[in-house]
């Protein structure tokens, strides 16, 4: 009879039995795992290390390692393998931040032509310069490495990411007026017994809208054959036209005017059209950016010989964005503009005329959701 052993026993509660007997008798888990449970299991029931080994076909010191890893840290942290050194890094913490401080300055601080890094030029420049720089641990990166490094760093030196300036030192002010304008709009949409006494219409320009022409003819589908539209990829330049446009943010309805040129005299037009249109009892309130034609001497002037007919809330510098008619200019590009080819200017003209008149057969009213629930009246 051998002798007994000197090596505690195991004491675990109801929960963590169950917990083990549910690992042990698992098809799921890692095998290792169904293993050591088994392990543990055993010789909570009172079995000796040398018949635990051999149950299950192994040695005595790894039922040992087992059994002493859950006395020592507790039954189901024994389950899994304690976190080891691991092998010490060869690329120390120094050069990994000589590296991220590479890649967070542009290549032309370093006497390159480029404006931003590939992997590939700042592997070149590490290897090239890292001996001098006392990081010879560094001489052999490669571009895998790299890309290690600069990930953990969350740094990708090789791609640009715009973002807008806020130029407009009243950004936040003019901005509360627009979005205050929008909830009373909204307020006066909502409840039809307030007496309306102005009209806001959300106005801004689209230039730059070509006319184009086929050389080729255009091919019509043909069931079974061609399901698209075929083209030349060929075509015919006629010019550009702008929509000056306005939106009607009680009704929807669109006032649009096509011309060639956006200056201060086709803007003058389009006041005079909402001028004739808009009821005179009612105010015209108009939203619109800080485009010169818009604020110029010539705009002023004929504003001067229609006083208190109009407002004008300007969006701030760069927060053009936050016109609506924008969304209208988006929806028109995504449909009505979108592959229109035309055989002359003039019929370009007619065509976004036409399509604006149908959809004032069934106008929608725009509506603005950003930050409302933070304005009050």
């Amino acid at each position: 009879m051998g002798k007994p052993s000197k090596r505690a026993k195991l004491v675990m509660d109801k929960a963590e039995l169950e917990q083990l007997l549910k690992i042990k008798n698992s098809r799921t888990e890692a095998h290792s795992r169904v293993t050591r449970a088994s392990m543990l299991y055993d010789y909570y029931r009172g079995h000796s290390v040398t018949e635990i080994a051999n149950s299950s076909h192994t040695n005595r010191p790894k039922v040992e390692r087992c059994i002493n890893r859950a006395l020592a840290y507790g039954i189901i942290e024994a389950l899994d393998d304690l976190p080891r050194p691991g092998r010490k890094p060869i690329i120390t913490a120094d050069a990994k931040a000589w590296v991220i401080s590479l890649a967070c300055n542009a290549p032309k601080n370093y006497g390159y032509a480029a404006e931003t890094w590939t992997y590939s030029a700042l592997v070149r420049h590490i290897s090239a310069n890292c001996v001098q720089e006392e990081f010879g641990c560094l001489s052999n990166i490669g571009k895998s490495a790299l890309h290690g490094i600069l990930t953990s760093n969350r740094i990708k030196p090789h791609k640009v990411t715009y973002y807008l300036e806020k130029r407009d030192p009243q950004f936040e002010e003019k901005m509360a007026n627009v979005l205050c304008v929008y909830k009373e709009v909204e307020i006066i949409n909502n409840s039809p017994d307030i007496v309306q006494t102005s009209v806001t219409v959300s106005y801004d320009e689209k230039p730059g809208i070509q006319a184009i022409a086929n050389v080729g003819a255009q091919l019509a589908p043909l069931p079974g054959e061609y399901p698209n539209i075929g083209r030349d990829p060929e075509y015919k330049r006629l010019g550009t036209v702008s929509l000056l446009a306005g939106i009607n943010l009680h009704d929807g309805k669109v006032y649009p005017i096509i011309r060639e040129q956006h200056r201060s005299r086709e803007f003058i037009e389009f006041l005079n059209m909402l001028d004739e249109q808009i009821p005179a009892h009612l105010k015209i309130r108009i939203i619109l950016d800080n485009h010169s034609a818009h604020v110029s001497k010539e705009t002023k002037t004929y504003l001067l010989t229609k006083p208190n007919r109009f407002e004008f809330v300007f969006t701030p510098k760069h927060g053009s964005w936050l016109n609506l008619v924008e969304m209208f200019f988006s929806k028109i590009a995504r449909s009505l503009l979108r592959f229109i080819r035309v055989q002359t200017k003039e019929e370009l003209i007619e065509r976004i005329y036409k399509g604006i008149e149908e959809l004032n057969q069934s106008p929608v009213v725009f509506r603005w959701r950003y930050k409302m629930d933070e304005i009050t009246l």
